[in-house]
């Protein structure tokens, strides 16, 4: 063998070495960079911010639906939405690509590098990474709490035997003549920020959801204290329950912008409105449930048609400043409705103009401001016949006013930082507050004395085995 030749030999030996020891290495190199598409980590969270405002089971624009894989697979009026292994044949991608892209509606098209996560994951099968999920909150088997949560929303039921309290994932129900706890309603929502039970006290209405996952609507059958169903809406955490006068309607604010009102029977979405410009935390029915008004963060009270969802007017005068509204209410009897907020200031105002709106915007609906309060308001109650009302306050202050005149009735410090629900029983001689400190607190409504005072939730020593789940924080 010339010189050569060997040294050619050599050479190859030496290269076919390195490709077998490298190669590994080099695969495995690809492989990482290349990794599959993950449905669950990377395309459910684009579809939650820019798909589900429109495609969800209330509202469900062409009969798409994306609020999970089983529906998204089955696709729309337009055909099917995804087509393992076929990009170019699946909807998805003909709606979400192109120089003016037909999805998300309203909002910045999805970059490309986002499109091509779609047809990444389509093209390796559209494979459902989505893993079980785990609950243990079963029949029997209830939330456990080592420190009391924060108590967002409270309400007497219409016969007064009832006081409703929010928790983590559930209501607790509580017997007013002993205040014993009487049962426990769990359910998928993590968050309770509204309680509110229909005018016959049939049903328990119950808004909240799962922070960036779920909002949701349960109805609860009072007679039995089973879910009669849950609606789920938006993506998340949804506020400011209030039922129709008849109660075939609820509406609820949203933290995308919207109100929504559905169907009690068919659970179907009758109204998306969308005039508001920020977190909408308050809605209420008119009193012949013609119309309905919202309230949030943008300032504006709202007045909607509710057979046609078409804007109405601005109740108040929204750039006056006033501030952030926190919560409404409206009066048992009267088309009057209750603001207040981050001002510290109530203001009843009649939900119907009277009088033509001139050039300086003046608050011509305005009935009357109260007081300044102690902190921003976060809670109000009416009394069963409308001639009080209750404030909750940051600061942990309590107020009964007297609704005609606005004289102060009581002051009651209702938690050592803030209450956040209060709540008067019906025959209105008692009021409820709760707040930061996950105590509930009844006080007289005369003359202010405290009549009782008790945990909202069981509180378990720490460490205990047989913990479902431990409530370590607020909710």
């Amino acid at each position: 063998m010339n010189k050569s030749r060997s040294r050619f030999m050599i050479h190859l030996a030496v290269y076919l070495f390195c490709f077998v020891v490298w190669s590994p290495f080099v695969t495995a190199d690809n492989h990482a960079s290349g990794s599959a598409v993950s449905y669950h980590a990377q395309i459910v969270p684009i579809l939650k911010r820019s798909c589900q405002g429109c495609h969800h089971p209330g509202d469900p624009n062409g009969d798409l639906i994306v609020t999970t894989y089983a529906h998204l697979k089955r696709g729309g009026m337009a055909g099917e939405a995804i087509i393992p292994g076929k990009p170019d044949e699946s909807l998805i991608i003909k709606l979400i690509s192109g120089d003016e892209p037909a999805m998300p509606q309203n909002m910045e098209p999805l970059s490309a590098e986002e499109v091509e996560l779609f047809r990444r994951w389509i093209l390796e099968g559209a494979n459902d990474d989505t893993p079980d999920e785990v609950d243990d909150m079963a029949e029997g088997n209830y939330p456990t709490y080592t420190v009391p949560p924060v108590v967002s929303a409270i309400a007497y039921s219409p016969d007064g035997s009832t006081l409703a309290i929010s928790g983590f994932r559930e209501v607790l129900l509580y017997d007013t003549t002993n205040f014993e706890l009487k049962a426990r309603l769990v359910g998928k929502a993590h968050r309770i920020e509204s309680l509110t039970y229909t005018t016959d006290g049939k049903i328990l209405g119950v808004a909240g959801g799962s922070p960036a996952q779920f909002g949701e609507i349960q109805l609860w059958d009072t007679a039995t204290n089973t879910l009669i169903k849950a609606m789920r809406s938006s993506y998340d955490t949804v506020y400011g329950l209030s039922f129709s006068p008849d109660a075939s309607r609820v509406a609820f604010g949203c933290s995308d912008q919207t109100v929504r009102v559905l169907s009690v029977a068919d659970e179907k979405e009758l109204i998306k409105f969308d005039n508001h410009s920020d977190w909408v935390f308050g809605t209420i029915f008119s009193t012949d449930g013609s119309h309905f008004v919202s309230a949030g963060r943008d300032t504006a009270l709202k007045l909607v048609e509710v057979s046609t969802g078409s804007f109405v007017d601005d109740i108040n005068s929204s750039n006056k400043g006033y501030g952030e509204i926190n919560t409404i209410a409206r009066h048992p009897t009267e088309d009057q409705v209750l603001s207040g907020g981050e001002d510290r200031i109530p203001r009843l105002y009649k939900i119907f103009r009277e009088i033509q709106r001139d050039v300086g915007n003046t608050d011509f609906n305005l009935i009357q401001a109260y007081e300044a309060q102690s902190g921003s308001i976060e809670g109000y109650a009416f009394s069963a016949d409308g001639s009080q009302f209750a404030t909750g306050c940051a600061g942990g202050e309590a107020r009964v006013y007297n609704v005609e005149d606005g004289k102060r009735l009581a002051s009651v410090q209702g938690d050592a930082v803030g209450v956040f629900a209060v709540s008067f029983h019906p025959h209105g001689k008692q009021l409820a507050t709760g707040g930061f400190d996950g105590k509930i607190r009844v006080f007289d409504t005369a003359s202010g004395k405290l009549l009782n005072a008790f945990m909202s939730v069981p509180i378990e020593p720490a460490g205990s085995e047989d913990v479902a789940l431990v409530v370590t924080g607020m909710t």
